[in-house]
């Protein structure tokens, strides 16, 4: 099997590393709703320089429905650039390219990569819910491997494409029949018996070793220790926007095997998380901005947070931000 660092023939691709990766907000200009490029910047060194190793633009947390394909390849870029101009070569972008048609979803994939992009985030389509089966899901990401110069990561989110959720025997086939170019998968539908079947049948890269190189990432950071246990790759999380670097100490406390204090940050990491969960984009650019002076709101039609919501949000993460300053 292709290990993620050079399927598609790439000499130069970064391989992914086993740890904490973010899906990063898109940043807007509070007036206008355009994006907002020198925040973008901001944030992706800010998250760098907080440890973690891989950043994914234009996911659910980037509010890729809200964006253009101009601004999804703008917001790329940036993100590339800023992190090549601080120094963080090694920290690869992954960028969320999905769109409901074959030949969409390559021409995405084909802009991300001349963006900057080294690998792609793909949602299953899922419009015309009624003609979504395993045939047409296996065509469609197959075609997809086959054309695109990136390699696919799935996303398997049941919950933003109605309830379409791919299981572990599904992936298998797909990673056997593309050759490793679907070289990882994101786990956001929580279930850690389907990551661990399929990390294992794959020989994921895990905290014991890089293993094949495949990826098998938890998505919501309440089950970090978790993914580790089960030979998870990492996790891509919407909390490591806001505290990165406690959620890079919860995986390496857990890699280095000082398991107990792992599972007792865990258990703050998971408090946390909730509280940005429940409060999905807008509670979570929240929280960027009370904490750290930048975040601003999300596009309409989300909801802006109002003053009595932030003062629960604020003191909702208070304990995992007190351990977020002192890392």
């Amino acid at each position: 099997m292709a290990t993620n660092g050079n399927s598609n023939g790439s000499t130069s691709r970064t391989p992914l590393r086993h740890g904490i990766y973010a899906p990063t907000m898109t940043f807007f200009n509070q007036e206008t709703e355009d994006v907002d490029v020198a925040t973008v910047k901001k944030h992706a060194v800010r998250l760098a320089e907080a440890g973690l190793v891989g950043l994914v633009t234009m996911g659910s947390n980037g509010e890729a429905v809200h964006m253009s394909r101009e601004e999804k390849t703008l917001v790329t870029r940036a993100t590339r650039e800023a992190l090549n101009e601080a120094g963080f070569h090694n920290v690869p972008v992954i960028a969320g390219c999905s769109e409901s048609s074959v030949r969409l979803t390559v021409e995405l994939c084909k802009e991300a990569a001349a963006a900057g992009a080294e690998y792609c985030l793909l949602l299953p389509p899922s419009y015309y819910r009624a003609l979504v089966n395993e045939a047409m899901l296996f065509d469609y990401f197959t075609n997809v491997a086959s054309q695109s110069p990136l390699p696919i990561i799935l996303y398997n989110y049941p919950g933003a494409v109605s309830g379409v959720d791919m299981d572990s025997d599904f992936m298998i086939r797909l990673v056997e029949a593309t050759n490793g170019k679907v070289c990882g998968a994101k786990f956001t539908c929580g279930s850690t018996g389907k990551l661990h079947r399929v990390a294992t049948a794959t020989k994921a890269c895990s905290v014991k070793g890089e293993g094949s190189g495949w990826m098998a990432f938890g998505g919501i950071a309440d089950f970090t220790i978790q993914t580790a246990v089960s030979e998870g790759s990492g996790m891509i999380v919407g909390t490591a926007n806001v505290a990165p670097k406690l959620c890079v100490k919860v995986w390496n406390l857990w890699a280095s095997g000082q398991y107990d204090k792992a599972q007792e940050l865990q258990k703050v990491l998971g408090r946390c998380d909730w509280v940005l969960t429940k409060s999905s984009i807008a509670g979570t650019k929240a929280a960027i901005e009370m904490e750290f002076g930048y975040g601003g709101y999300p596009r309409r039609p989300l909801q802006r947070i109002s003053e009595d919501d932030k003062k629960k949000i604020k003191e909702g993460i208070a304990e995992a931000m007190k351990l977020e300053q002192g890392l």
